[in-house]
C-alpha cells in the first residue's frame, strides 16, 4: 500500500481526501474551474492518443 501513497503526489492525495470529505458538488465548488478544466485536458489528451495517435501508429507499423 505505500507503494500507491509513494507514487501519487501529496497534492493528488490531499485533493483525494477533500473529494471523499465533501462530496463532489462542494469539492468543485471550492475549486471552480479548475476542477473541470484538469478533467477536459485530461480525457483530451486520453482520447487523442487512443482515436488519432495510436492507430495512427498502428498503420505506420511503429507498433504491432
Amino acid at each position: 500500500m505505500w507503494i500507491k501513497t509513494f507514487l501519487i503526489p501529496k497534492r493528488i492525495q490531499e485533493l483525494k481526501k477533500e473529494f471523499k470529505e465533501k462530496g463532489a458538488q462542494e469539492f468543485i465548488k471550492s475549486l471552480g474551474w479548475k476542477v473541470v478544466l484538469a478533467i477536459i485536458i485530461f480525457y483530451l489528451i486520453r482520447d487523442s492518443f487512443l482515436y488519432l495517435l495510436l492507430p495512427y501508429l498502428i498503420a505506420k507499423g511503429l507498433f504491432f
